[in-house]
């Protein structure tokens, strides 16, 4: 078996999906996502024994364009952390109606196949494919069962929707270039093509077009937070927890190694924006009211720092930024469902109208708890490894980067904590808040299970990844 298998899976998963009907599409979708989520598994015990699970097969002649999937450690890593978090989101949404549910779900799995295609994609044109399909369906997620008025909502997402484009044709544009120099888009080639360092520096500019707003990393920003408030929560764990990953995955498996000259030339550039985007991140969480804003920008401080971590081009950089990936997405699906789950009792997303949670619904108090402090890396949690390594790569480049970007821990603990004493504590609120459902019970516990192993042993993971990225830092140093 190999990794097209898991693709083949999802698109058929989709299909099925439409066609299950509504009443049985969001069972549908979870069985073909638990299915997928196996085979993934599946497949890792594969590699671990030396086998072959990657795929190549010609597909069109002129150009020349080959249909290649590229199974390493790392891009396994990412495939696990979708198909993972696809069936935690789906069972999530079980306490939700949707109106035209199996066009919903079906577009969930397209979505999850999308971007999976995204992290196995060994072919610049069918990385791109892939890349672009991944924004249909959010693209009509949020447009559809988004919250708020209908005009706003449509703004933001149509923003969203131009703003990412914009960026991925810049990409293109590069990858055709690339092409005219190699006469192939194979990510081997690519890697082997000798750029000056003017090219190298255009085409790093306009990869980093594409991933910067895609991350995003400031300043371009501007579409997150509204978009992550108007989409469903499904939406916003499916963006927050794997999308903007596909974003810095990029940087890591295609931007710096095709063009590590500009990368090592511009690196203090490139890192002091990530940590700008730390520093503007936590401020503007202080500020926040509504608890969705407040979860979106507190995400937008992490991956500034995520992304920095990813300029610093040393293995512990890449190393401890592909563990605060999965990190941040396990962490951050699970903050939105607790925003998602608090909405349901009280029908607010107004933290001034929230508050006495703790007397009606311990259980549910102890389990957010336990997020805002994975969020804040508190250490025996899978964040303060990923971070932990981050400050460490920093402080090797200019001890002045670990220390601003240790700010996101400063901060982060801040705010998560005074909005957790306005969210949580209190005298008992007059609306009534029921505790978590065994549904809703299980999606945490299962959440929190991976943030709590991975903190105390990471090891699997760091096994996994490690002799991807030191393949790809040999690509960068050897120029």
């Amino acid at each position: 078996m190999n990794v097209s298998t898991i693709l083949i899976i999802l698109l058929i998963g989709a299909f099925a999906t439409y066609l299950s009907g509504d009443k049985l599409a969001s069972k549908v979708a979870l069985l073909f996502s638990l299915a997928t989520l196996g085979c993934s598994i599946v497949l890792l015990n594969n590699y671990n024994a030396g086998e072959n699970i990657s795929f190549i097969a010609n597909w069109i002649n002129k150009p020349n364009i080959v249909f290649a999937l590229n199974a390493d450690g790392l891009g396994i890593a990412m495939v696990l952390l979708t198909l993972a978090l696809t069936p935690i989101i789906i069972f999530s949404s079980f306490g939700n109606e949707y109106k035209n549910a199996k066009s919903f779900y079906a577009l969930i799995l397209f979505m999850a196949f999308a971007m999976a295609g995204t992290f196995l994609a060994a072919d610049g044109l069918l990385y791109y494919v892939f890349w672009e399909l991944a924004l249909v369906p959010i693209y009509f997620i949020a447009l559809i069962w988004g919250n708020g008025d209908a005009e706003e909502r449509r703004k933001a997402v149509v923003k969203f929707f131009i703003y990412t484009l914009a960026g991925s044709l810049f990409m293109l544009t590069a990858f055709i270039y690339l092409y005219q120099k190699t006469g192939s888009f194979l990510l081997e080639k690519l890697y082997a093509v000798e750029l000056s360092s003017c090219e190298q520096l255009w085409i790093f500019l306009a990869f980093f077009l594409a991933y910067a707003i895609k991350i995003p990393i400031i300043p371009f920003h501007t579409w997150q937070a509204n978009v992550y408030q108007k989409a469903p929560t499904v939406g916003t764990m499916l963006l927050s927890g794997i999308m903007l990953k596909m974003g810095l995955y990029s940087v890591i498996r295609w931007q710096l190694p095709i063009a590590p000259l500009a990368a090592k030339e511009y690196l203090n550039i490139f890192i002091s924006l990530g940590i700008a985007g730390v520093i503007y991140g936590s401020i503007v969480a202080l500020k926040q009211k509504d608890l969705k804003k407040l979860l979106a920008y507190s995400s937008l401080a992490h991956v500034g720092l995520i992304a920095a971590g990813t300029y610093t081009l040393t293995l512990d950089g890449l190393r401890g930024a592909v563990l605060q990936m999965i990190a941040h997405g396990f962490v951050v699906v699970g903050l939105f469902f607790a925003a998602e789950v608090i909405f349901r009792r009280f029908e607010t997303r107004e933290i001034s109208e929230m508050g006495g949670i703790r007397i009606q619904s311990p259980k549910f108090t102890s389990m957010f708890l336990i997020l805002v402090l994975a969020s804040v890396a508190l250490p025996s949690t899978f964040n303060f490894v990923g971070e932990f390594t981050v400050l460490y790569s920093l402080s090797q480049i200019n001890i002045w980067f670990a220390v601003l970007g240790g700010t996101t821990i400063i901060l982060g603990a801040y705010y998560m904590l005074k909005m957790f004493q306005h969210v949580m504590l209190g005298e008992t609120n007059s609306k009534a808040f029921a505790d978590v459902s065994l549904n809703e019970g299980i999606s945490f516990v299962v959440i929190i299970a991976v943030l709590l192993f991975f903190g105390f042993y990471p090891k699997p993971i760091t096994d996994l990844i490690t002799p991807s990225l030191e393949t790809i830092l040999s690509v960068i140093n050897k120029n």
